[in-house]
């Protein structure tokens, strides 16, 4: 399961969400940022993880699932060694991709989902993440409204079996988590559509910008390093609030 944790900042001089933005893409640049500006809040997010994107009739994910911190020189490279080859993060990385898989199933042709990409390292300013891709070719007839239903919320955030795990969260967090674990996305004229998972994300409310990290807790986890990686996480957005 999926558990998270909320900071909260309050800004000394008042800051435009867009000034924000700037900000937080510079100081945790990642593929899926965002900014989502309604009359009296904003969604601010640098996300690294894709929902889904959909292109010529193929379905996509990209699921994140295992992270370690950033470590300086020779130690960033130990950092990645012992990422790829942990074996909790590997067997959380392979039972997520089941997941995914069947949950792509739902809408893909029958036998045409497949992972294309297997547990690739990307390296982000204060984490290393496993990643892998799926894809699968949609049914005829398939739309938005059920790919949503299908996929969302994704699965690498809240854990699996997806169901209980919602269940798990809502006992255990005790408060909504609002934007956070949500999604962010467009869907275009041609039909091509691409959403992100709102991690690594503010919401900007009267001067106020809260965000939440997270980390996946299994039956071996350690407590002390499951907490650290929600640090880790929160790095980046931190530093914000420090510029």
């Amino acid at each position: 399961v999926n558990l998270s944790r909320k900071w909260s900042y309050s800004l000394n001089s008042k800051q435009d969400s867009a000034t924000i933005y700037k900000k937080l893409k510079k100081a945790n640049p990642a593929p899926f940022s965002a900014l989502i500006q309604y009359e009296n809040f904003s969604i601010i997010s640098s996300s690294p993880e894709r929902l889904f994107s959909v292109n010529g009739g193929t379905l996509e994910t990209r699921p994140i699932a295992g992270t370690h911190p950033r470590g300086k020189g020779r130690l960033d490279d130990t950092q990645k060694e012992n990422l790829i080859s942990h074996p909790k993060e590997i067997a959380e990385h392979v039972m997520l991709l089941d997941l995914e898989r069947n949950d792509m199933g739902r809408v893909c042709e029958y036998g045409s989902v497949y992972v294309n990409e297997i547990m690739t390292l990307e390296t982000y300013p204060y984490v290393h993440h496993i990643v892998s891709n799926i894809k699968g070719n949609l049914r005829n007839n398939i739309g938005i409204k059920e790919i949503v239903k299908a996929l969302f919320p994704g699965g690498t955030i809240t854990g699996c079996p997806k169901v209980r795990c919602m269940e798990i969260i809502s006992e255990l967090e005790q408060m909504p988590r609002e934007a956070y674990t949500g999604s962010v996305g467009y869907v275009s004229q041609n039909g091509k559509m691409d959403f992100n998972i709102l991690i690594r994300s503010f919401i900007h409310k009267n001067n106020t910008l809260t965000f939440r990290a997270g980390a996946g807790i299994v039956f071996d986890s350690n407590p002390l390093r499951e907490l650290a990686e929600t640090r880790h996480k929160a790095q980046g957005l931190i530093k914000v609030f420090e510029s």
